[in-house]
């Protein structure tokens, strides 16, 4: 039997994605936006946080089961920014173009360009949960400052994997899915949901 279950996210991508490992454990996943429900304030300091927030602000309007992921990059010469603020880092309104030069200006006095994607996934029965199931991922990398490949959204093209010799934005997405944090993250919400 299948069961019902909201995304807290209308980014076509993460829809596929979470569909397609949630339907091995029973869960048929719907966009946000299919329920007309609003984007969730996003105020917290911690990825957790937030997550949790748009889970219970979905689950809330709707009634049901919700997921939600909050994600970003996080650089270690800079304690940890982008961090939360990963999607507006070089202000109102959202650019990718803007936050990569940020980012990159930002670290460049610094030696150390390691960074690392994180992602925090939230599952909730229902919008009072008390045990929300949460799952994370992390996939390390460097920032490098000249963009490569075409795919990916965000800081992909400047997000550098040494152990593969290329960029997020180089991979194919079934690459991406296999190693990334999101990816990571979603395998282990499924086993602990199992």
């Amino acid at each position: 039997m299948t069961r019902k279950l909201v995304l807290a996210s209308n980014n076509a991508g993460k829809l596929k994605e979470f569909r397609e490992l949630l339907a091995t454990v029973g869960f048929d996943v719907h966009a946000q936006g299919e329920f007309n429900v609003p984007e969730a304030e996003e105020p917290h300091v911690t990825f957790v946080e937030n997550a949790l927030a748009k889970a219970r602000h979905a689950s809330r309007i709707t009634g049901l089961p919700a997921l939600a992921d909050d994600s970003g990059v996080c650089a270690t010469a800079l304690g940890g920014a982008p961090g939360v603020y990963s999607a507006r880092y070089a202000g109102e309104p959202k650019s990718d173009a803007r936050n990569n030069e940020k980012l990159i200006a930002d670290l460049e006095p610094h030696a150390d360009k390691s960074a690392y994607y994180y992602c925090a996934l939230v599952f909730v029965r229902h919008a009072d949960d008390p045990q929300p199931v949460i799952a994370e991922g992390r996939w390390d990398g460097e920032i490098i400052a000249e963009a490569r490949g075409q795919g990916g959204f965000g800081y992909d093209p400047y997000f550098w994997i040494p152990a593969l010799g290329k960029t997020v934005a180089e991979l194919s997405a079934e690459e991406k899915n296999g190693l990334s944090h999101r990816g990571k993250a979603l395998r282990a919400l499924v086993e602990k949901l199992k």
